[in-house]
């Protein structure tokens, strides 16, 4: 089974503020596939994080139409919250984090059978992270 792992983050300045997300994609050899920058407009640091593992697997599945459900996807995110969310282990209380979470959970079930999710500390999310920066420095 092919493995790809996925890096993503979404932040805001303010909280709510100007938000923006990135998205790191490599194969299981660290061999970078995608990279994903996107500004959000305002919004809160956990709509961002939630929006960049929605854009992470959109991606994946534009990326790979045929073969999704062959994927070993590995989400890697450092909000330890959507990890925690994601796997079962909280409670998903925000009506506005609810819809990203069930439209996360609608494309797993449908495309990506063998979707884990693996919470990492900011310094080995480097990459995602500085997509994410990128993006709310350029407001567009």
């Amino acid at each position: 089974m092919k493995k790809i792992i996925v890096y993503t983050d979404g932040g805001s300045r303010g909280n709510p503020g100007p938000s923006g997300l990135g998205v790191y994609i490599t194969d299981a050899h660290n061999n970078m596939l995608a990279e994903v920058s996107k500004y959000l407009g305002i919004g809160t640091n956990n709509r961002a994080e939630y929006e960049a593992v929605l854009v992470a697997l959109e991606t994946l599945h534009a990326m790979f139409p045929d073969e999704t459900k062959q994927l070993a996807v590995e989400v890697r995110l450092d909000s330890q919250l959507v990890q925690r969310q994601m796997d079962g282990i909280y409670k998903v209380k925000s009506p506005e984090l609810r819809v990203q979470f069930e439209n996360i959970k609608k494309l797993q079930a449908e495309h990506f059978p063998h979707l884990t999710f693996q919470h990492v500390y900011r310094e080995f999310n480097k990459d995602a992270d500085r997509l994410a920066n990128d993006a709310m420095d350029r407001k567009v």
